[in-house]
């Protein structure tokens, strides 16, 4: 990383013109809070007057606060500073901090990298955007979020006078929205699961130790990590619901040391928005495999009281540990080709759940309810397209939502004690007429 302190001065001097080599110059020595003064040295002038004339302007940019101290600093350098000296310590969540460093490696420093940060024009900033527009228009605009934060940051600090960020936008998107107000997303049919695929995906997991989890992902909508941290005391067993409190992840900024071994990863967090805390229903098939899975957690725990870890987590090992961010990967991506189902990622079994249910009709407020989004327009935004993927007229889809969500007594239940300050739950219940 850069050694830079970035550290502001809190007065200044500036020498007189004086002859430098072949040419003449003058010095600048910023003075700072430790007492510490730093010089810099200004020539390259031909003549005696054109360094007076810099000299008056370095002075009146000292008055005003407009004076950069860090004049040689590449855009890559100051990037991977601004993550880790600033970003780093502003942000609550390490995988939004995770998610910044890997835009800011993947998609600004290789294209502006080896600029620095004074010649970096407005142009520069345009020309980003637009190319990463034609990538993904989600990575532009997190892209577009990067730039402003930063490059502000780089002006408080005396890297740049100005931003060139500020008042460049992103191209308009070539699709015009929809006559619902909704953008929607193009999305490869390939990476949705038809029903029979998804039965085939069901059946053959129960031998695997991620059958929990391909449960609570494609049945019920979890993400990865909230999966990984639901708890048998998570679970209504009288009205079949499930809360969704928590996920297991990193504590952003804390060292591993400060953990048990193998723990780091492993620690419970908070969820990604407050939207993201929710009361779930849980289908009955669903329920009857947590009820198996919880014979089995006792039996290991009573099989092995000393060296069981009794921490409650429904998917678990046979110790009773944590599962990892990526203990899933090679059971399911074996799963897919042995089984000859897409090779599709394990976010994509949400985004099929999310499918099927909006593919019903389902108010769209209920399915972001369910999902966890902060915004309706989330839901819609990112898998609306998807409605027309599974084929209409398919016999298994009635038995499947009637599975999926429960029967009308239950849903009474939920009606009246559980949604009932934002839904109306006849409007996502299958018709069981």
């Amino acid at each position: 990383m850069l050694d830079l302190s970035l550290k502001n001065y809190v007065d200044w001097r500036v020498a007189q013109v004086m002859p430098v080599r072949s040419g003449f110059g003058y010095r600048v020595f910023l003075k700072y809070p430790d007492g510490s003064e730093k010089p810099q040295q200004k020539s390259g002038f031909k003549t005696e007057k054109e360094a007076n004339k810099a000299r008056e302007k370095t002075i009146a940019e000292l008055y005003n606060g407009t004076f950069v101290v860090y004049t040689k600093v590449s855009v890559a350098d100051f990037m991977i500073f601004w993550l880790e000296t600033d970003l780093k310590k502003r942000t609550e969540s390490h995988e939004t901090y995770y998610n910044y460093c890997g835009t800011v490696k993947n998609h600004i420093i290789p294209v502006l990298g080896r600029k620095k940060m004074t010649d970096v024009t407005r142009g520069d900033i345009q020309k980003l955007f637009n190319t990463k527009a034609e990538y993904s228009r989600p990575v532009a605009e997190l892209v577009k979020t990067i730039m402003n934060v930063s490059f502000r940051y780089a002006v408080t600090n005396k890297v740049i006078q100005a931003s060139p960020v500020e008042g460049i936008g992103l191209p308009k998107a070539e699709k015009p929205q929809q006559k619902s107000g909704f953008r929607t997303r193009n999305i490869n049919t390939q990476k949705t699961l038809t029903m029979e695929q998804i039965q085939i995906l069901l059946e053959k997991s129960r031998d695997t130790p991620i059958h929990m989890q391909v449960l609570f992902n494609v049945l019920m909508g979890l993400r990865r990590s909230e999966i990984n941290g639901v708890k048998y005391s998570d679970v209504d067993y009288i009205n079949r619901t499930l809360k969704v409190e928590r996920q297991l992840g990193r504590v952003h900024n804390a060292a591993k040391e400060d953990f048990a071994p193998k723990t780091f990863t492993k620690q419970e967090v908070g969820l990604k928005t407050k939207s993201s805390y929710r009361e779930i229903p849980i289908p009955d098939y669903v329920f009857e495999a947590i009820l198996k899975e919880r014979r089995v957690y006792e039996k290991n725990r009573n099989r092995r009281k000393r060296e069981f870890q009794d921490l409650d987590y429904i998917c678990c090992s046979t110790l009773g540990r944590a599962r990892s961010k990526g203990f899933h990967c090679q059971y399911y991506k074996r799963l897919l080709s042995e089984n000859g189902l897409p090779d599709i990622r394990w976010h994509d079994l949400r985004s099929t759940y999310c499918t099927l249910l909006l593919k019903e009709a389902f108010n769209p407020k209920a399915v972001s309810k369910l999902m966890g989004h902060a915004k309706e327009l989330i839901t819609m935004d990112v898998y609306a397209d998807n409605k027309g993927i599974i084929a209409d007229g398919v016999p298994e889809m009635e038995e499947y939502m009637r599975e999926v969500l429960p029967n009308l007594e239950e849903a009474e239940i939920l009606k009246k004690e559980l949604l009932d300050i934002v839904l109306d739950v006849t409007e996502f219940l299958p018709n069981t007429g």
